[in-house]
């Protein structure tokens, strides 16, 4: 419990396999992962982890059916609604990063209204990623950037990483430590690049809707079990644990 990471985040992919395996729809895939989401909020708020950043909806998925697009938009509104009561019950504060102007009117309201409503808590981190893509967000902190420097706002001799990162939708977070994607697949898909530099990373082939907190739990030995040397070596790193 002493070495936990302070901030997972995870691609929740596979409820549309999930849901084909089965013979239904891929919305019912969809609507079956909303329960892994609650059961792995509660286990990330019953360890004590700091920040959990979930992969919702990237901007990609807008090119996604039109039934399908509506439909995850349907069962966001509805899950945002329903949810709040039990994300104020535990302590956990509500965050969303992404394009959320893409998102309808709707949706919109419910978010800001949840954001609202769990303002005040104090334990666990939630952070949606929802129409979100890591090029989008990079692109978007350059010409930020790019106009600071035009209104004397910023030197360029005096951007760096840190002031870099004061430009992303994660200025208020951590890096994270470890990142899970579900599914068998190997891939980033435009999720955190920036941010994911030194993450330690986890593939399973569990699909989303049937991973629980067992396999967060294996996750997080399996993070337990590597050396985190960001560029040293392992000599030095155990040098700094000795002595300190």
């Amino acid at each position: 419990m002493q070495r936990l990471p302070s901030h997972i985040a995870i691609i929740m992919d596979g409820n549309g396999r999930w849901a084909k395996e089965k013979g239904e729809d891929r919305l019912y895939g969809h609507l079956h992962g909303v329960e892994s989401v609650r059961n792995i909020v509660e286990a990330a708020a019953e360890m004590g982890i700091q920040y959990l950043t979930l992969y919702a909806f990237s901007t990609e998925n807008w090119d996604r059916p039109k039934y399908e697009v509506s439909g995850l938009m349907e069962l966001l509104v509805d899950t945002i609604r329903n949810e709040v009561p039990t994300l104020n019950k535990n302590n956990i504060k509500l965050h969303v990063i992404g394009d959320t102007s893409m998102l309808p009117q709707e949706a919109n309201y419910e978010l800001t209204e949840a954001l609202q409503e769990t303002a005040n808590n104090t334990g666990l981190n939630l952070v949606m990623a929802l129409s979100y893509s890591s090029r989008w967000e990079i692109n978007n902190a350059v010409k930020q950037i790019a106009v600071d420097v035009k209104n004397n706002k910023l030197k360029s001799d005096d951007i760096s990483n840190e002031i870099f990162q004061r430009y992303l939708t994660t200025k208020d977070f951590p890096d994270p430590e470890l990142m899970i994607r579900t599914s068998g697949e190997y891939r980033i898909s435009n999720f955190l690049l920036y941010q994911l530099a030194y993450a330690e990373l986890y593939f399973t082939n569990t699909l989303w809707p049937d991973f629980r907190k067992e396999n967060l739990y294996e996750a997080i030995l399996d993070y337990q079990g590597r050396e985190r040397r960001f560029g040293k070596t392992g000599e030095q790193v155990k040098d700094e644990e000795a002595t300190g």
